[in-house]
C-alpha cells in the first residue's frame, strides 16, 4: 500500500452554511459530537494506517481539532476550495505521502471501505492522478437529489461516467434527465457523487497551476477543474452495503443526517 495522507479541509466561512464544522449532530443515543469530530472518526475508521490532518484557517477549527486529537496544518482564508487547500497544507507541511486522501469535512456519514476502495484503485493503477467514489442512488436518495431540487435548495452532487471508468462531468443538477422516472431499465440510472477524493502530489501540484473554468464556476464544484483542463479524473464505484451516505450540506440536512446516525446506530 502507498504511503497515504489524509487531510480533512474545513473552513468556518460558507455562504450556505456559516460555522458548519462546528454544527452539532446527535447519534444513536443522543450524544452531540461537531461534524469535524464526526469526519474526523470517518477518516480513522478507514484503518489505513494514514496520518490525519485537518486543514483550516480559523483558530476555532483548529482547536475543534485539536480537542478530537487530530494534528492541525494552518491555511490561508483565500484558498477557494478544499482541493487548494489540501494542495497548500500539503507543501506547507512538506508532506511526502505518495497519495493524499481529501475526506471532506461535511461527509460524516463516509463508510471506511469506501476511502479503503479509493486508496486501493490508486494503487492498481500508478497512472491514474485523481479519483473519487461513485455510488449509485437507491430510490430514497433519488427522492432526496429530486426533494431538494424541488424546493429550490442546492443539494448533493451527481456525476456522469463514461464507459471508461473516468468522470464525464460533475454536477448540482440531477443528471442524467429521467423524466421523472427514477428507474429506467429496472435501474436507478444516477450516480451520487461522494465527496472524497485522491490525488497523487503531481496531480495537487498542477491544480495549483490550472485556471478557475466556466463550468466549476457556474456549479461550485472543484473537481471540475480537473476536467475543463483536461485532466481525467477515474471514477471508482462502491456500494452502500446497507449503509446510507449523505453531506452535510444546508441546516435542513441535519435531521437527515442524524435520522441516518441512528438508523446505523452509530453515536
Amino acid at each position: 500500500m502507498s504511503r497515504i495522507a489524509i487531510i480533512i479541509p474545513a473552513r468556518y466561512a460558507s455562504t450556505r452554511y456559516p460555522a458548519k464544522p462546528l454544527a452539532l449532530l446527535r447519534g444513536a443515543s443522543g450524544t452531540a459530537r461537531t461534524l469535524l469530530a464526526r469526519s474526523i472518526a470517518a477518516a480513522r475508521a478507514a484503518d489505513l494506517g494514514a496520518d490525519i490532518y485537518v486543514a483550516t484557517d480559523d483558530e476555532r477549527i483548529a482547536a475543534e481539532a485539536e480537542n478530537c486529537d487530530t494534528a492541525v496544518i494552518m491555511t490561508d482564508a483565500a484558498c477557494r476550495n478544499g482541493t487548494e487547500r489540501v494542495a497548500q497544507a500539503v507543501e506547507r507541511a512538506g508532506l511526502d505521502a505518495e497519495v493524499v486522501i481529501n475526506l471532506q469535512g461535511d461527509a460524516p456519514l463516509t463508510p471506511p471501505h469506501f476511502v479503503t476502495a479509493l486508496a486501493a484503485a490508486m494503487d492498481a493503477d500508478p497512472s491514474v492522478g485523481v479519483a473519487t467514489p461513485v455510488l449509485r442512488c437507491d430510490k430514497e436518495a433519488l427522492e432526496n437529489f429530486l426533494e431538494d431540487r424541488r424546493n429550490g435548495r442546492v443539494g448533493a452532487t451527481t456525476v456522469v461516467v463514461a464507459n471508461t471508468g473516468d468522470a464525464l462531468y460533475f454536477s448540482k443538477e440531477v443528471l442524467p434527465f429521467t423524466n421523472g422516472r427514477s428507474e429506467v431499465d429496472g435501474i436507478v440510472p444516477v450516480f451520487h457523487h461522494v465527496g472524497l477524493y485522491a490525488y497523487r502530489r503531481s496531480a495537487l501540484a498542477a491544480y495549483g497551476g490550472f485556471a478557475q473554468g466556466p463550468l466549476e464556476t457556474l456549479e461550485g464544484l472543484e473537481q471540475l477543474r480537473f476536467l475543463e483542463n483536461g485532466h481525467p479524473v477515474k471514477a471508482v464505484e462502491v456500494e452502500a452495503r446497507g449503509g446510507a451516505f449523505w453531506e452535510l450540506n444546508n441546516p435542513t440536512d441535519v435531521p437527515l443526517i442524524e435520522g441516518y446516525l441512528a438508523k446505523l446506530g452509530i453515536d
